[in-house]
């Protein structure tokens, strides 16, 4: 799977109106279930294991999608496989009233990965110029007047790629995903969780509420991936109207990722070596 098909750094504008949000024809789901799924998430798990020895690195992974994309799916059935001691998710729901005695970047900031260790947003910071932009909830934050004016958008954009500069110049590799799903697959999905008792409490009133923003969310997504997509914090637009699809998809990315951190083991020198020979010996001793 070529992965730059789905990237966008700066170098590509998304079409999101008209991209497509099922490739899955190209691939076999029968060969992925049972095969390639299940051997990257044990190369997900190696990898990890090397990024917490090493203890330089952190991956930051923000999911972001239209209600019902499947975020909670990819992060059960790609990150479950890990050590959950690596692994930090948080997601973010409504700003709370403390949340909103701060800035914008605040409540997401404490949730950062520590090093050598991976974090997952469920949703993120980006929901400050995508929900916030759709409802216009700026004229209801506690900002000074003259800063609500119609360069807000363009001043948070170049906010948030500064701060992701600032993550990766710190050792903290971000990672941004939108599960990109087509109405129609939205529609079927949320008729799932009506029928299915199991799925009645992922139901939620305002799924419905905000199905009707939908070419606004669009529109603006479209804007935040072009605008804050880097080279160093770059955009991976997934078609997720096939969930098996999008999972994989997303592993193959991770894996890259790290691969491209060209982690280590800590290699031991030779006085480290003779010590752990002589507790070699010790144990040894014992089952004599």
């Amino acid at each position: 799977m070529d992965i730059k098909d789905f990237e966008y750094s700066g170098g590509k504008k998304p079409d999101l109106s008209h991209k497509c949000t099922d490739i899955s024809g190209k691939y076999k789901s029968g060969e992925i279930d049972a095969k390639y799924l299940p051997d990257n998430i044990g190369k997900l798990a190696e990898l990890q294991n090397m990024l917490f020895a090493e203890d330089r690195y952190a991956l930051l992974i923000i999911f972001q999608g239209m209600d019902a994309a499947g975020k909670d799916g990819v992060i059960k059935h790609v990150m479950g496989g890990l050590n959950p001691q690596g692994i930090q998710v948080h997601s973010f729901k409504e700003p709370s009233a403390e949340d909103s005695e701060h800035d914008y970047l605040w409540r997401t900031v404490k949730y950062l990965p520590e090093r050598g260790k991976i974090g997952v947003f469920n949703r993120s910071y980006y929901e400050e110029v995508l929900v916030a932009r759709v409802h216009d909830l700026i004229a209801g934050q506690k900002l000074p007047d003259a800063l609500k004016n119609a360069d807000i958008w363009k001043t948070r954009y170049r906010q948030i790629k500064d701060f992701e500069k600032y993550l990766c110049e710190n050792g903290i590799i971000v990672l941004k995903f939108y599960l990109d799903i087509s109405r129609e697959e939205q529609r079927i999905r949320l008729l799932d969780r009506i029928d299915d008792k199991a799925k009645n409490w992922k139901f939620s009133e305002a799924d419905i509420k905000e199905r009707a923003y939908w070419d606004q969310y669009i529109n603006y997504y479209q804007e935040v991936i072009n605008e804050t997509g880097t080279g160093y914090a770059p955009w991976y637009v997934i078609p997720s109207d096939k969930k098996w699809f999008s999972r994989l998809a997303i592993s193959e990315v991770i894996i890259k990722t790290l691969e491209d951190m060209h982690l280590n083991y800590p290699v031991f020198g030779a006085e480290q070596l003779k010590v752990l020979d002589n507790y070699k010996k010790m144990l040894l001793k014992e089952t004599n």
